[in-house]
């Protein structure tokens, strides 16, 4: 846990008090004018036919996503976050007429996933609760069908979570999952900027092609644009490919009200990742490119989990978490090798081959990159926590980055069209 005051970050680990002194950044520094109808409400009419910005060495060019290989060097590892949104936001109606919104962000009881999605009985969820004044009772209740059987899901508030509800979910019969439930009755939670009901379309087009694992509210938007041919022409190329996954929360809109970054709180997403992935990142000889800022943010936190288990002689919490300002004032200079294989070391230890964990790394500018050579990503909002770290990649480049996407009528958000930054 940490506290911040004017500037410095105090963490606790163990007892012990460290003190850390955050690079002192002005959100407003990192704003520009986005214009409503700039703003992709659906996205392009074929997910490879999007637009391309490639920045290369400070040189900025067009071409359309479909041909993304060509600017890919031929020795590059492409890494992909390959979780899968769920229908995660529940709408109940009440007698009155007023709807109550349920947006399930993470799982409490069980707390693992699958183990949320497979369970026949009651679960308890973390959940944002829109128009919650009208929620004065304790219990809601909402109707569906599935493969023909009619079911009632109970909602119950428990307590708060934060600025979140723990809310417990039960339904008339164990012959189904909760997974299955939200199959039936949830909808897919485009994002707030998205000012439309979801649709039909995108229950397939908010999901990228590779998507496995159940447990985003988000989507990794720079997956979104990939076709099997798209991945064809990238192993025809002998680009290889690697997957990990971390679970994408609401907290990736949430923008940056705090003028001040010290005093901005980031949020919290769980990933996890195999020995077989972790080796083929760590040997990858070429450069490593991070397919998404989801990808990147798991990425640099592996990193940083195994600086903490070098600092920690190899003791690591069951699920760890790399924290916000982790990176910040770290003396010790620890090689990527040394970090991943500290790490691989500890699967070898552990009965399960994979390491899992969370992380509310908070990359700005300042920081420096540690495991990615290259990342493709979306175009994103205005002082917002993720193009920090676009600056942190790029400098003030950004700016032109930018600009030059405004003035060529590229689309922008999670609908939109994508860049490649070498």
């Amino acid at each position: 846990m940490h506290a911040i005051v004017a500037g410095i970050t105090v963490q606790r680990y163990n007892g012990e008090t460290v003190m850390k002194r955050i690079p002192e950044i002005n959100i407003d520094d990192y704003d520009y004018d986005l214009p409503e109808e700039r703003i992709a409400q659906f996205p392009a009419e074929e997910r490879d036919r999007s637009k391309l910005l490639i920045y290369n060495k400070g040189i900025i060019s067009g071409d359309i996503f479909r041909n993304i290989h060509n600017c890919l060097p031929d020795d590059s590892l492409l890494i992909f976050n390959n979780t899968r949104v769920i229908r995660a936001r529940l709408l109940f109606r009440k007698e009155t007429g007023a709807v109550i919104e349920i947006l399930c962000l993470e799982p409490l009881s069980p707390p693992e996933y699958g183990m949320a999605f497979s369970s026949s009985g009651p679960v308890e969820w973390k959940c944002l609760v829109g128009n919650l004044k009208k929620w004065k009772s304790v219990a809601m209740t909402s109707g569906f069908m599935h493969k023909g059987k009619n079911y009632r899901l109970l909602a119950e508030k428990i307590e708060p979570v934060g600025d979140a509800w723990k809310v417990r979910f039960s339904w008339n019969s164990s012959d189904i999952t909760f997974g299955e439930v939200l199959e039936s009755l949830g909808h897919i939670p485009l994002p707030p900027y998205v000012r439309r009901e979801d649709m039909k379309d995108d229950y397939i087009r908010y999901q990228t092609v590779y998507s496995k694992n159940d447990g985003s509210v988000a989507a990794p938007t720079a997956g979104l644009h990939f076709t099997p041919h798209v991945l064809k022409n990238i192993l025809a190329k002998g680009i290889r490919s690697v997957e990990l996954t971390l679970h994408i929360g609401a907290g990736t809109f949430q923008p940056v009200k705090a003028k001040e970054i010290s005093q901005h709180k980031m949020h919290c997403e769980h990933f996890h990742i195999n020995r077989e992935e972790l080796r083929t990142i760590l040997k990858a000889e070429g450069k490593r490119i991070a397919v998404g800022t989801t990808s990147v943010r798991t990425l640099e936190s592996l990193y940083w989990l195994g600086v903490k288990a070098l600092n920690n002689k190899g003791v690591l919490d069951n699920i760890p978490v790399v924290d916000q300002w982790e990176w910040v004032d770290e003396e010790r200079e620890v090689s990527m090798q040394e970090s991943f294989g500290m790490l691989m070391n500890i699967i070898d230890k552990r009965e399960h081959g994979f390491i899992r964990a969370s992380t509310n790394i908070m990359i700005v500018p300042g920081y420096r990159f540690r495991v990615i050579n290259g990342m493709i990503t979306n175009f994103h909002q205005p002082k917002s926590s993720l193009l920090l770290l676009i600056s942190a990649y790029v400098g003030d480049e950004w700016k032109k980055i930018y600009a030059y996407a405004m003035e060529n009528e590229f689309r922008f958000l999670s609908y939109g069209d994508a860049c490649i930054f070498l």
